[in-house]
């Protein structure tokens, strides 16, 4: 059911209820809902049940009186066909054919703005997502983030929100420290495992590519910094660091730009130090009384705010706990306007939810409770060749992104007839951004590469996509002008598979507002697969180029709805819309 016909369902019931609650206190609040059984009906209203006893009336009775004034109210138009009261008083609504029939028209109407809304006009949202350590490449589990950050991000932009994708460097600290000792002992011709190898070094074949990379004193750049040029001393370490950390930055940004995701802004970490955001923070919340010191170590009183326990801020070697430099990024996103914030990270990262939240509450300056908002993904696990895949020869210890995005591309993806030519890597980017998208967050997901390389049912992205290639066959046998269909009578469109599909078809802007609401895009993949579903089933029970000129027309029309609703899905998600398969 379409917005307005809904809020014009709203109107009606609302005006059946001002004489019956006239002289109380009484505010309701009608709400609709769609049947789970479809042979209850298209639309339930169970606000009889609800204002029964404060009313002290029958909630049969009651609803008797709402379904005779409503019907009353629109008998002169062409949207409820019957209402029937079930149970104690559910009430049920049947909406005419032509009222079901609308959604093709405005489908047609809108296009890629159908779903559209200006919920969030005027507001502002940031959302910060894979901020990946620059000490490797990026792994599946930063995949999963981008995945959900770029879908959650789309989801606000469709609602009208002013969205700012942001990746926050941790480029500060014992991991960056590390990264340089490992490279620099490359650069010496050490190897993992060797005598003289440093302790906890990392081993992947990546650190020798940097130390080349280092000693023949080549330039690097990432995409928003400035460039890096190698000393190639290999006692250098400063030189090693900065070079280093460059080199992985522009690794991981081809790795984003394979899995078709960018950021609007980067945000360093050293930057908080030296701006001097984090002593700030501290002194701010020193000053605060908040905190007080202890063997040695300076405490912030977090059990004030709900956390289990008092927690660390400054260590006795006078270096700050990893959550306090949080507390001052976060206070630089509250300053810089957003006054909506969401953070995608890893299930690891739920123990520091509650000392960040706290950290800012004591500040007091203004930031709401609550703030900023989480949402926490749990693992994956990668199978291939029925076994799972544990460790990346080039990352050494875990699978890459780019490792799934090139074996769920398949071996057949070079341009054809072209020696040498680079592989197309959209179908991997397509199977990986769809499977990562396609669980809730907080499940774990096993990600099947053989899974995402079949072309069968079984593979959820490539039977949304199947369905799309199916209609986009289906309009050019057809081979007439598709402008035309936005004005063809829809009247025959009355078979039982057509109903479904445009049931199907109206859900999606609720949908849309409802993944929003629960901050979970996983919900589009769900529609999608749902609507592909309903697509398939009717091609396989209904011939659409009929002999039938007006039926013929209608059934176009359907499918051409169909398709945009389908593109509009998918291209939220980041998914391509193949037009052969």
């Amino acid at each position: 059911m379409l917005a307005p016909q809904k809020q014009q369902i709203i109107d009606l019931f609302n005006a059946a209820l001002q004489p019956i609650v006239a002289g109380t206190e009484l505010q309701p609040t009608v709400t609709l809902e769609r049947p789970r059984d479809p042979s209850h009906g298209d639309v339930a209203c169970n606000i009889a049940m609800q204002l029964a006893k404060p009313l002290k009336k029958n909630p049969r009775e009651l609803a008797q009186t709402l379904v005779a004034a409503v019907l009353a109210a629109s008998k002169q138009g062409n949207l409820i066909e019957a209402v029937e009261i079930a149970g104690p008083g559910f009430i049920n609504l049947r909406l005419t054919a032509a009222a079901k029939q609308q959604v093709v028209k405005t489908v047609l109407q809108e296009a890629a703005a159908y779903g559209k809304s200006q919920l969030g006009a005027g507001k502002k949202v940031l959302v910060e997502f894979v901020s990946a350590n620059p000490t490797g490449p990026l792994h599946v589990g930063h995949g999963r983030q981008g995945a959900l950050g770029d879908a959650l991000s789309a989801l606000f932009e469709v609602q009208g929100f002013d969205v700012t994708r942001e990746f926050y460097y941790n480029d500060a600290g014992v991991q960056i420290a590390t990264l340089a000792t490992s490279v620099q002992a490359r650069a010496k011709g050490f190897k993992p495992g060797e005598a003289g190898w440093p302790e906890n070094a990392y081993n992947g074949d990546y650190i020798a590519d940097i130390a080349q990379d280092f000693l023949a004193k080549k330039t690097v750049s990432a995409s928003d910094g400035e460039p890096a040029t190698a000393s190639g001393d290999i006692e250098d370490i400063e030189s090693i660091r900065k070079f280093a950390v460059a080199y992985l930055r522009r690794e991981q940004d081809l790795d984003l730009q394979a899995f078709g995701v960018k950021f609007d802004n980067y945000y360093l970490e050293s930057s908080l130090y030296k701006d001097g955001k984090v002593n700030g923070a501290v002194e701010a919340l020193i000053a605060a009384g908040v905190t007080y010191e202890l063997d040695g170590a300076l405490w912030l009183r977090t059990t004030d705010y709900g956390d289990d326990k008092d927690r660390v801020m400054k260590k006795t070697d006078g270096t700050y706990t990893y959550f306090v430099p949080d507390v001052a990024y976060h206070v630089v996103k509250w300053q810089r306007g957003f006054g909506k914030v969401i953070n995608i990270q890893g299930s690891d990262h739920h123990g520091t939810i509650a000392r960040v939240r706290a950290g800012l509450q004591a500040l007091n300056i203004g930031i709401p409770q609550g703030y900023p908002d989480y949402v926490l993904h749990k693992m994956v696990t990668v199978m291939k060749n029925g076994e799972e895949v544990k460790i990346s020869k080039r990352a050494g210890s875990y699978v890459t992104l780019r490792d799934l995005i090139e074996w769920s591309a398949g071996e057949d993806t070079a341009a054809e007839g072209v020696a040498d030519s680079p592989r197309d890597l959209t179908r991997g980017r397509d199977a990986v951004r769809f499977f990562l998208i396609s669980r809730k967050a907080d499940t774990e997901f096993v990600f099947d590469v053989d899974l995402a390389l079949a072309k069968s049912d079984e593979n959820p992205v490539y039977y949304v996509q199947y369905a799309h290639a199916r209609i986009c066959s289906v309009l050019a046998q057809w081979t007439g002008d598709e402008a035309s269909l936005a004005n063809v009578d829809l009247s025959p469109l009355v078979a039982p598979r057509e109903a479904s599909l445009l049931a199907k078809l109206a859900e999606y802007p609720d949908m849309l507002q409802h993944a929003l609401e629960e901050l979970g895009p996983h919900q589009v993949a769900f529609y999608l697969r749902d609507l592909a579903g309903e697509l398939h089933s009717y091609y396989n029970a209904e011939r659409v180029l009929v002999d039938d000129e007006a039926l013929k027309m209608a059934r176009l029309a359907l499918m051409y709805a169909t398709r945009q609703v389908l593109r509009n899905g998918l291209a939220l998600l980041g998914v391509s819309t193949p037009t052969r398969m």
